[in-house]
């Protein structure tokens, strides 16, 4: 009798064994749920960029270094239309007519008559005015000197985040055409270009930021020239911040790190996967993913990475912890406890 009991004690009741084999049913679901909202966290696989029509594409330029390119000779001044000039004889102050130089590059002087001067040099034209004036025997071995007065041809063009004309007579330095033209805005990158005719590749010029180095870039510049200043770019900020999906601008005096492109958009979010936060950065054709423990970084814990112009930063979101944040997980709850119910109805 005894034993009869011990087994009865020992012996599981059917209808517990049901219970317990419809709650598994239960659990099963609430795990698939979970493990769905977990499954939107997980990092998508990236094959790479679109192929581009050239792989110089967002490259960093090189300062140019050759000196004879930097700092080339005097240049002599090409007589253009429009040109008005001042020409003067060394042994009669009273010879000095100003003329310009009309549509057809040609110019009226007393004494000689018609002489084309539109595509010669100061030089040349000097000479060629002192050849004409002893031909026609009006001097012997006369000394011409020409003084450019004015010249709408004789400027350096300024393009990309300044739009300016500087006129230019001889050499100027190119601080001071610059300046002339306003300024670098604060938009503007401190390595700029300048196209010169007669030179085959752009000419780069690092102007830095110290203003104790700047005469290194303080380059003459020449009429003819065009200074290419580029925007130094932005940086592309979205995901879990505060401020998502945004764009920081970069500028030229202070690096930006990840540090203060969190703080410009507006902190990280409980949501977001810590320690995922990607760099995404373009090279040409080639792209790369940098992964960064965004809490270690701005607990001091890790290096602070220095962002560069047309950084993407993107810290991506957990779904469940989304979905608790917003108060979502009230629907799963009760859908798991809904079924829960059913399964006990007989």
């Amino acid at each position: 009798m005894s034993r009869q009991r011990h087994l009865e004690r020992s012996t599981p009741r059917p209808e517990i064994l049901s219970i317990s084999w419809s709650i598994r049913p239960a659990a099963v679901v609430t795990l698939m749920l979970i493990a769905a909202c977990w499954a939107g966290s997980a990092p998508a696989q990236f094959s790479g960029p679109a192929t581009s029509s050239t792989s110089a594409y967002n490259q960093n330029l090189a300062p140019t270094t050759d000196k004879s390119i930097l700092y080339p000779g005097e240049q002599n001044i090409l007589l253009a239309i429009g040109d008005r000039l001042t020409i003067h004889l060394f042994s009669d102050s009273a010879y000095s007519p100003s003329v310009q130089i009309n549509n057809d590059g040609t110019a009226l002087l007393p004494l000689i008559g018609i002489v084309h001067l539109a595509g010669l040099t100061v030089t040349q034209a000097e000479e060629l005015i002192a050849e004409k004036l002893e031909t026609k025997g009006m001097y012997r071995d006369p000394q011409i000197t020409i003084d450019v007065a004015q010249s709408p041809n004789q400027a350096v063009t300024i393009i990309g985040e300044i739009h300016q004309v500087v006129p230019v007579v001889g050499k100027r330095r190119l601080l001071d055409v610059l300046s002339a033209a306003g300024g670098l805005p604060p938009t503007a990158s401190h390595v700029v270009t300048i196209d010169r005719p007669g030179v085959a590749k752009a000419i780069v010029v690092d102007l830095g930021t110290d203003p104790m180095r700047s005469a290194m870039g303080n380059i003459p510049v020449f009429p003819g020239d065009t200074i290419v200043v580029s925007r130094i770019g932005i940086v592309y900020i979205f995901g879990a911040f505060g401020t998502p999906g945004g764009t920081i601008a970069l500028n030229s005096y202070t690096p930006l790190t990840l540090t203060e492109a969190t703080a410009l958009s507006g902190g990280i979010k409980w949501e977001g996967h810590f320690s995922d936060l990607r760099i995404i950065r373009t090279v040409g054709d080639h792209r790369t993913v940098a992964v960064y423990n965004i809490k270690k970084v701005l607990d001091g814990k890790a290096p602070d990475p220095i962002l560069e112009p047309n950084d993407i930063v993107y810290l991506p979101i957990v779904s469940m912890k989304e979905l608790l944040s917003s108060g979502g997980i009230g629907t799963v709850l009760a859908l798991v406890y809904l079924y829960v119910t059913f399964a006990y109805l007989p």
